[in-house]
C-alpha cells in the first residue's frame, strides 16, 4: 500500500527513535501502569504505528507485543491530536466486525492519546483498553492520559539524544 508524503514522514520520524522491536523499558512500564491504575483500565499500551503493525514498546494486561496495523484502533487515533474514545467498540460501525473487538481480548472500550513528536508527527498512542463498555473518561484521566503521552515521547527524546 503506497503511503503519502505525510505518512512517509511520520514512518520516518517513528524510525527516527530507534524504539522499534527493543526490550522493555522500566520508563515506558512505569507509564503504562500509571495509565492503567488512573484509568482503571486492565490494560493499557505504548502502541508505536509502524508500516503493517502496531508494535507494543510497553504493555499491561495483554500478552500479544503487536498486532497487525489493519486492525489496530491506534491507527485510527493517530489521525487526530486529542485522545480518541471508543465508548463500546461492538456498537461503533468502525470496530464492531473487527477481531479484536469479536475474539480476545474482546475490546470495548478503548482511549487512544496520540504520542505526538516536537514536529508533529503522531508516532502510535498511549492507550487504555478495557473489555467492558462504558461512557467516557472523566476529565482529570484525560488529562492525565494526555500528559502521561507527552511525558513518554519527552522520554523517546532522551533516549535518542543519549542514543547519538
Amino acid at each position: 500500500m503506497p503511503f503519502d508524503a505525510e505518512e512517509q514522514a511520520r514512518l520516518s520520524a517513528l524510525k527516527g527513535y530507534g524504539v522499534l522491536d527493543t526490550p522493555n523499558e522500566a520508563e515506558f512500564d512505569a507509564i503504562v501502569r500509571e495509565a492503567a491504575s488512573l484509568c482503571r483500565a486492565p490494560i493499557a499500551l505504548v502502541s508505536l504505528v509502524d508500516e503493517n503493525r502496531q508494535w507494543f514498546t510497553a504493555r499491561l494486561g495483554l500478552s500479544a507485543e503487536e498486532t497487525p496495523r489493519s486492525i489496530s484502533f491506534c491507527t485510527h487515533a493517530i489521525r487526530g491530536d486529542d485522545v480518541m474514545v471508543v465508548a463500546n467498540a461492538a456498537q461503533d460501525e468502525r470496530f464492531a466486525d473487527n477481531p479484536l473487538v469479536r475474539g480476545e481480548p474482546s475490546i470495548r472500550f478503548y482511549a487512544g492519546a496520540p504520542l505526538k513528536t516536537p514536529s508533529g508527527s503522531r508516532l502510535g498512542t498511549l492507550c487504555v483498553i478495557d473489555s467492558k463498555a462504558r461512557p467516557t473518561l472523566s476529565q482529570a484521566q484525560t488529562e492525565a492520559l494526555e500528559r502521561l503521552a507527552t511525558r513518554t515521547v519527552e522520554a523517546f527524546e532522551r533516549r535518542r539524544h543519549r542514543a547519538v
